[in-house]
């Protein structure tokens, strides 16, 4: 059985395909980010980084934004595609459950679903308690999630792609296990690299995840000192979540 320490490792070929397939800037969630934060005066806490796709963006605005990640080599990608582009890479490695600032901060945002690997549901509230610790009173969190009925779809996915020098990059996406009381999913995810049409390497990420209800979710925030939540659907502010949508944003200020 995986340990907390072998589960979500983001190995060197899977921060690579991340790399190729989430390039900066290039998902639907950056426009809604980027509109949200502008008026933030202040320092802005990312965790879970990754290669930088949405630091990056903020960066390039203007803002003044620092982020964290467990993964050495999703943090080698970061600190590579900053440099190629004539910015700092105010980045460090840390995890959900312990980083550290000295100072506070005006925001902190955790896109894409990221916080869904904290599964463990205590664990999840010290983060979230963690997370209003390093907020400035008022500071704003946003957090992205899926619905709650995802843990039962995307059972099996296959995608390619064809890196620089020509090889086929292959990952493979297997739902294991669900549990439904824990509302937690165990997944096997398979990255590999074929050159001339032979294996040369290969990864085997187990990854496991919480989901969340809505109103469960804002309960939380409200338990772990947040007030004035908000929740918004398909990264459109214009309407009320729906049923339909795949993913939820929460915004909460620390009180």
């Amino acid at each position: 059985m995986p340990t907390q320490e072998t589960l979500n490792p983001y190995g060197s070929l899977c921060a690579e395909i991340y790399d190729i397939d989430k390039p900066a800037g290039s998902l639907s969630d950056v426009p809604f980010y980027l509109a949200r934060l502008k008026g933030i005066a202040g320092p802005i806490l990312e965790p879970a980084v990754g290669s930088g796709r949405m630091l990056i963006p903020l960066l390039e605005a203007g803002c003044e934004v620092e982020g964290f990640d467990a993964s050495d080599h999703m943090l080698e990608n970061c600190r590579r595609n900053c440099q190629a582009r004539g910015l700092p890479a105010p980045v460090r490695k840390a995890r959900f459950q312990d980083f550290a600032y000295e100072r506070r901060f005006a925001a902190v945002i955790c896109p894409v679903s990221t916080f869904t690997f904290v599964f463990e549901f205590g664990e999840a509230l010290d983060v979230l308690r963690r997370f209003r610790d390093h907020l400035e009173p008022g500071g704003l969190l946003m957090i992205d999630l899926p619905v709650l009925g995802a843990m039962w779809t995307d059972a099996h996915a296959i995608r390619t792609w064809t890196a620089a020098n020509g090889d086929l990059l292959r990952f493979e996406n297997q739902l294991v296990e669900t549990d439904p009381l824990a509302q937690t999913s165990l997944s096997h995810m398979r990255y590999e690299r074929w050159r001339e049409g032979r294996l040369i390497e290969s990864e085997l990420e187990v990854m496991k995840g919480r989901f969340w209800g809505r109103e469960e979710f804002a309960m939380a925030l409200e338990r772990c000192g947040f007030g004035q939540v908000q929740v918004f659907g398909n990264y459109n502010r214009a309407r009320p979540p729906r049923s339909t949508d795949r993913g939820l944003t929460f915004e909460a200020m620390a009180i």
